[in-house]
């Protein structure tokens, strides 16, 4: 009497072996496979507030230099780069200030604020711009980009890092 109820040892095995087998590749395949690819789904420090100043450290009237470095993970890559600009404190009034790039726009050197000319200065190709930022000679094609910002209550000046056209 051949029942069909009974496995055979053959068989047995054949499946036993298939489920450990299975077993032990999923114990070691999922975070192994979570491990490949979770530098894909990291967040980098681009587009957050980056703080780059304490308002009262600003001189009124006067250009002051920052810089800041953001480094960007694009899957097992990690690259820094540094950025800067400068605050323009035009009054009193916390709400009166200019954040701009230090970024030329013809082919982004970058420029340095020139108190005896009293204009931001391009070492590249002789560009010139206004306090403002305002293209005053040479060939860039807009003035400097500005950066979004805010002061909070504590005076502390706050940049989203991304460079906007000035308009």
């Amino acid at each position: 009497m051949s029942g069909s109820n009974h496995i055979s040892r053959r068989d047995f095995i054949k499946v036993t072996t298939g489920a450990i087998g299975g077993f032990i590749a999923g114990v070691l395949g999922i975070p192994s496979i979570a491990y490949m690819i979770s530098p894909a789904l990291r967040e980098d420090k681009a587009g957050k507030p980056m703080p780059i100043g304490k308002l009262e450290d600003i001189p009124i009237g006067t250009p002051h230099p920052f810089s800041f470095t953001i480094t960007k993970v694009n899957g097992w890559e990690r690259t820094a780069a540094s950025y800067g600009g400068f605050i323009l404190r035009k009054s009193e009034d916390p709400n009166d200030i200019l954040v701009l790039s230090s970024r030329c726009t013809h082919l982004s050197c970058r420029v340095n604020w020139n108190e005896t000319a009293g204009a931001f200065l391009c070492p590249c190709h002789d560009a010139k711009f206004s306090k403002e930022g305002e293209v005053l000679d040479g060939p860039p094609p807009e003035p400097l980009g500005h950066f979004t910002h805010e002061v909070d209550a504590e005076g502390y000046i706050t940049i989203i890092p991304v460079e906007q056209k000035a308009g």
